[in-house]
């Protein structure tokens, strides 16, 4: 079978918490127990100098995230597991992949437009007032991530599938231009994802000042367990344990026995304060082995050090060789280097199968189409989009024509691809 590589990387900014835990880490640990999966987790620190400007809490995040995964249980010779900020073939990768990637693609980035409509609603005549470059082009560095380690999954919520996509388009666009080196990575989205409630029954965030840390002390676990929101049912009366906060973060640590037990208690009318208890001492029972280790990991910081110098040098041993080829087909060479013969290349190409081919054809149809955005918009906007469709279609016949070689060429790939992305409208 295919061996299907996923990545993920984890911002550097906060201390990991229970929804962190849940809905990231557990699963992400226990895939790396499938033998045709290969994964690479990595402390994004670069991305967490974005928004983050105390030097203090980045450290100390990545030493708590770091520490958080080992003792979790994560076995670093199954993954791959490195500090963004160990792996120089990155920020170069970056910078070769930003002088690919058009301005207008960064400027429909989702973080770049709210902070831009954030200071319209302000007044601000400025509209990029307090915006860095961090900010505005931070996917290319994502795209950097994902792509020097051609990954094909990436586990995001909903709100980062805009990225994968730039990763993709960007990835097109350098393989069309240059030489088929990256794969076209594709969003892994767990539609099941259960929402992890904080405190106040929300979703667990940060954002929020709702969570619950993964590796809280006894007391202080106590303590923010009792500020759990409930509703006024009293002792004796029935609880909806399918609304409650404490019932679906007990169940989400409990097996079937367990569960149903709490559930039997809820619907017997559970104090409100008894249940707390419960969930408590459950908790922390759960938690306690796990919780030993972080403390003894975060005493123990050279070793921990040594798994990410493990993790970067099993990184670089990949990284180094494919930039090696970027630089190459980009045109950074040694002043020796000689291409190799079109018939090798040929024979390079026959060896891929159907399914890289497709995705390579996939990645030139999106780099085309993403020079064609402005035709795009015009026809989904338009009260007739056949009409408007047809109409481009003939106008772009027409100037076709009359071009010569190069231009043609290129002109006739993008009257192509735009026949096919308006097939429907064309008929």
């Amino acid at each position: 079978m295919s061996n299907t590589r996923v990545l993920t990387g984890i911002t550097t900014t906060g201390t990991p918490h229970i929804g962190n835990y849940l809905g990231a880490i557990k699963p992400a640990i226990e895939a790396t127990l499938n033998p045709n999966t290969s994964s690479f987790f990595f402390l994004a620190d670069y991305h967490a100098l974005i928004k983050c400007h105390d030097p203090e809490r980045v450290a100390q995040s990545t030493r708590e995230i770091a520490a958080t995964w080992l003792a979790l249980g994560l076995d670093t010779d199954k993954a791959t597991f490195y500090r963004q900020t160990d792996i120089p073939e990155i920020p170069e990768l970056t910078w070769i992949l930003t002088c690919m990637c058009s301005k207008g693609l960064m400027n429909r980035a989702h973080a770049y437009k709210a902070s831009v409509d954030a200071n319209r609603e302000a007044g601000s005549e400025d509209l990029d007032d307090g915006i860095t470059m961090g900010l505005f082009s931070y996917p290319i560095l994502m795209a950097a991530d994902i792509l020097m380690f051609n990954a094909h999954k990436i586990p995001v919520g909903k709100d980062q599938i805009q990225h994968i996509e730039m990763a993709r388009d960007i990835a097109g666009k350098f393989n069309h231009t240059y030489e088929e080196l990256f794969v076209l990575p594709e969003a892994q989205v767990d539609e099941e994802t259960q929402l992890i409630p904080g405190l106040d029954g929300r979703k667990m965030s940060k954002s929020y000042d709702n969570t619950i840390p993964l590796f809280a002390p006894t007391d202080q676990l106590r303590k923010l367990i009792n500020q759990i929101k409930t509703d006024l049912r009293e002792p004796g009366e029935p609880k909806d344990a399918d609304n409650s906060t404490i019932f679906q973060l007990y169940n989400l640590f409990a097996n079937k026995d367990e569960s149903a037990a709490m559930r039997s208690a809820f619907e017997n009318g559970i104090a409100w304060g008894e249940a707390k208890r419960e969930l408590f001492e459950f908790l922390d029972a759960k938690l306690s082995a796990p919780r030993t280790g972080y403390n003894e990991l975060m005493n123990n910081l050279d070793a921990v050090e040594a798994e990410l110098h493990k993790g970067a040098e099993k990184a670089r041993a990949e990284a180094a060789p494919l930039l090696e080829k970027v630089r190459i087909a980009a045109g950074i060479r040694p002043l020796t280097y000689v291409a190799p013969k079109a018939e090798k290349q040929k024979t390079k190409q026959k060896e891929l199968t159907a399914e890289e081919l497709a995705r390579i054809e996939e990645g030139r149809r999106r780099a085309i189409l993403r020079g064609a955005q402005s035709l795009l918009d015009q026809v989904a906007n338009a009260g007739d989009p056949a009409a408007e469709a047809k109409a481009i279609v003939a106008a772009k016949t027409e100037e076709v024509a009359g071009l010569k070689k190069k231009a043609k060429q290129k002109a006739e790939n993008e009257l192509e691809a735009l026949k096919a992305e308006w097939a429907s409208l064309l008929v």
